[in-house]
């Protein structure tokens, strides 16, 4: 299985720039491949607007395809709308349940002066005629945005129970390949839904491999290479500064960098003296303590939400397979047994799951999989032949992957249940490498 050496290809030239963060010229683009209209029917009526000029964005339309893509919700059209109300007082709850909606949003954007508006929305419960939530920002135009990822994030915790996760932000890996031959790699950052692109780091000809967000959302952990001559190594970059570091000094290389829940320690692969294994390094100190000694490859570590274990891939059995052994180390416990190969797993916010990258031993490929560590049990999310690369969204409703959408590197998100799938594409070049953010 290829991504169980990931990171340990040493055919590389040029050099490496690392520049502060700024707008990139390619934006990802969210398309809905597959929504099943299953979820709660909610109606979101367009914001009103009170200005002289355009409304900087459109809030209505950013919420919607928020709760759209959770695939908890049906967004009823706007077509289907008997009236649009923006206040509690314009509001007959009868227009809204003849068109079946079980909860309404509602709001308006004032424009209060230069470059300050005020948002303030309502979510109403249909067949109660109440409401469930009102709230009201007062935020700059940059700040519109994100102000409808909150709405997004409350309605969506006001509906289920289960706080959203639409205010944060992923990180992803881009390479283009240039007229010189030449290979461009992007380490960016942006909104969930793609939006707000920023370049972290930018180099040629050596890969950015495995990114992965420390608990504060503050530094990112990412697999580079310092020249065309050295090993793998993990650094460190403050996301805010600009500023990185590397963080193991070891012989060989080093891979698949993992932060423990408390962001005190990073579990990572080393790869040396001929053998592969799972370490644990204290991030303040740079102290290294070694968890497996098995002559079989040990890689691509993740903790347990408790941090009390961690996960990793292992061909001790033979091929890929997931095992779980404790913090501090001791007994191998192997955890998968169906199916060819399973490899790249990571808990669920809930500690009770397992995403991960599998292969039935079908000849289909390599697809995506939630094993459940109850009963055992594995259910297929996708059906690509070359999906990897999975990654819970902090609430555990989504999970972020990398596929392959003819001959291009695309990101593709699913939701958990499996009834929403999107896909995250460039104009320009491949995406891969996607990490979902546990804060904004």
């Amino acid at each position: 299985m290829r991504r169980i050496v990931a990171g340990m290809l040493l055919a590389l030239s040029a050099g490496c720039v690392v520049l502060l963060p700024t707008s990139a010229f390619a934006a990802l683009t969210i398309e809905i491949t597959q929504g099943e209209g299953s979820g709660t029917p909610i109606a979101a009526v367009p914001f009103r607007w009170h200005g002289d000029t355009e409304p900087p964005e459109d809030i209505r339309a950013i919420i919607a395809a928020d709760l759209h893509r959770s695939g908890r919700f049906d967004l009823l059209p706007a077509a289907d709308f008997l009236s649009k109300p923006s206040e509690i007082t314009e509001v007959r709850y009868k227009d809204w349940r003849l068109i079946k909606a079980e909860a309404l949003v509602i709001g308006r954007v004032i424009e209060k002066g230069p470059d300050q508006f005020e948002v303030s929305f309502q979510l109403l419960d249909v067949y109660r005629e109440r409401i469930k939530v009102g709230l009201r920002f007062s935020v700059s135009a940059a700040q519109l945005r994100q102000v409808a990822h909150q709405i997004s994030d409350r309605i969506f915790y006001e509906m289920t129970g289960v706080r959203g996760a639409f205010d944060t932000r992923i990180a992803y890996v881009t390479m283009n390949q240039q007229d010189n031959g030449d290979r461009l790699y992007r380490l960016m950052v942006a909104d969930s839904d793609g939006h707000d692109p920023q370049q972290i780091l930018q180099t040629t000809n050596l890969p950015v491999l495995s990114p992965a967000w420390s608990p504060n959302g503050e530094w990112l952990a990412y697999v580079s290479f310092s020249n065309a001559t050295s090993g793998a190594n993990i650094w460190l970059q403050d996301i805010n500064s600009g500023n990185r570091r590397t963080i193991a000094q070891v012989e060989g290389a080093a891979s698949a960098p993992a932060w423990s829940p408390d962001g005190k320690w990073l579990a990572l692969t080393i790869s040396a003296k001929g053998n592969t294994d799972i370490y644990v390094l204290q991030v303040a100190s740079g102290d290294i303590r070694q968890l497996t000694r098995h002559p079989a490859i040990d890689t691509e570590p993740a903790w347990s939400p408790d941090g009390r274990h961690l996960v990793f891939t292992s061909d001790r059995s033979g091929r890929p397979q997931i095992y779980r052994i404790g913090r501090n180390g001791g007994e191998v416990e192997r955890l998968t047994r169906g199916g060819k190969e399973n490899a790249r797993a990571s808990y669920d916010p809930s500690g009770k799951r397992l995403v991960m990258v599998t292969n039935r031993g079908t000849g289909a490929g390599y697809q995506i999989g939630v094993f459940s560590l109850a009963s055992g049990e594995m259910e297929l999310l996708t059906d690509g032949t070359l999906d990897e690369s999975p990654t819970f969204s902090p609430n555990g409703a989504m999970i972020l992957y990398a596929t392959r959408l003819g001959r291009d590197g695309v990101l593709a998100a699913v939701s958990a249940d499996g009834r929403v799938r999107q896909i995250l594409k460039m104009h320009d070049g491949e995406v891969r490498e996607p990490a979902w953010a546990a804060s904004r």
